[in-house]
């Protein structure tokens, strides 16, 4: 298996798996201030990293991600190996989040929480990545910034999302959920609300 990164108490009845974004690692500092967060507020978190990212480490190239059926099953092992879906809420940035909720219903994982759900790419709403959402069981919270160009709350209204979803905005935030200045918010204020809804969604599992 290989490196994960763990924060937080060992001895917690849920484990929080995460998997990073498209073009960031699982250190990146949204994924550290997701992750140390959590573990603040008394949860176990667990970041990897796809074959791809892990990859970028040793040879220095900057490769798109992996094909779909290989990101599925990373996450498969992931979760396997931190003792079963049961025991996890599953999810992550983006691209992370996307492939978690592919496979949640299939791993039996306790809850799916999705950071900046890629509903479809910037500027093309009509290519939607929604299909798998209107049948999906696992209990899920989607955090989505208010300026997200991957689904804004204009967007979303329009979808047909299975009813085990929960969305929640982060005010005025983009794809990482950074406001702009003029908002009189922060990006650690946001990060925070994020974290903390997060922390909301865990308890009621």
């Amino acid at each position: 298996m290989d490196e994960l990164l763990i924060d937080g108490p060992a001895a917690a009845e849920l484990t929080v798996v995460l998997a990073h974004g498209a073009g960031a690692p699982m250190d990146s500092p949204f994924m550290n201030e997701i992750a140390r967060g959590l573990a603040r507020r008394g949860l176990r978190v667990a970041r990897f990293e796809f074959a791809y990212m892990a990859r970028r480490r040793t040879d220095g190239k900057r490769p798109g991600p992996d094909r779909a059926p290989l990101l599925r099953s990373r996450w498969l092992q992931v979760i396997e190996a931190l003792g079963g879906g049961g025991r996890t809420i599953i999810g992550g940035k983006s691209l992370g989040g996307r492939i978690a909720s592919l496979v949640a219903d299939a791993s039996g994982a306790r809850g799916l929480i999705c950071l900046g759900y890629p509903f479809h790419p910037p500027g093309k709403p009509d290519r939607l990545r929604t299909a798998h959402l209107q049948t999906l069981a696992t209990p899920t919270l989607i955090l989505q910034g208010t300026r997200d160009p991957f689904g804004s709350p204009e967007d979303v209204a329009g979808y047909d999302l299975s009813q085990a979803i929960r969305l929640a905005w982060i005010v005025d935030g983009d794809h990482s959920f950074k406001p702009r200045v003029r908002s009189g918010r922060t990006l650690s204020m946001n990060l925070d609300d994020a974290v903390s809804l997060m922390v909301e969604f865990a308890a009621g599992l």
